[in-house]
């Protein structure tokens, strides 16, 4: 989304009455994020191949995207000649130092990250912002020797202090 970008007029949609007064536009409506979402599913299995995937939801953020992300993946597998086994699994994590979102990560929840050898794994997160979070995610899941990680992402937030990470897919508006 480019800066000078005016959104969408809020009298194309509707939206629930306790958030008028509260919002001035819509930057990018649902229908487009689903849609996207469907495109990401597809690249997804052709990327991984049709294999079996061992999908990690960051919590709390990704929840929702991860939700229907993986429907959108199962429907993909359903209607092709070839199941796809899917496993969710669920971690938060902390990265700080001194208040900073630098530093040493702490992976919170999730089994044990050994059960990703030699597994294709999707990492599921909302939004990356500096990446160096999840830099520090796939350094630490990479000790485990999984067979292929990849990192979806809704948005990537467009920050001075971002070390380059991109995610293999997400949402791209321009």
């Amino acid at each position: 989304i480019m800066d000078d970008w005016p959104g969408y007029d809020l009298n194309l949609f509707t939206y629930p009455q306790h958030y008028y007064g509260d919002l001035e536009y819509v930057l990018i409506p649902h229908g487009i994020i689903v849609d996207r979402i469907e495109r990401l599913a597809k690249d997804i299995m052709k990327d991984i191949g049709y294999s079996d995937i061992m999908v990690l939801c960051v919590l709390k953020g990704g929840y929702k995207f991860c939700a229907d992300l993986v429907e959108h993946l199962k429907n993909i597998s359903r209607n092709s000649d070839r199941f796809v086994s899917m496993k969710v699994d669920f971690i938060r994590l902390k990265s700080y130092r001194n208040d900073q979102s630098m530093g040493e990560m702490q992976i919170i929840g999730g089994d044990d990250l050994s059960t990703l050898a030699g597994k294709n794994v999707l990492i599921v997160e909302d939004v990356v912002g500096t990446g160096r979070t999840m830099k520090a995610l796939l350094s630490n899941i990479e000790k485990y020797k999984p067979n292929m990680v990849k990192v979806a992402s809704l948005l990537v937030k467009r920050t001075p202090r971002s070390d380059g990470f991109k995610p293999d897919s997400h949402m791209r508006h321009q």
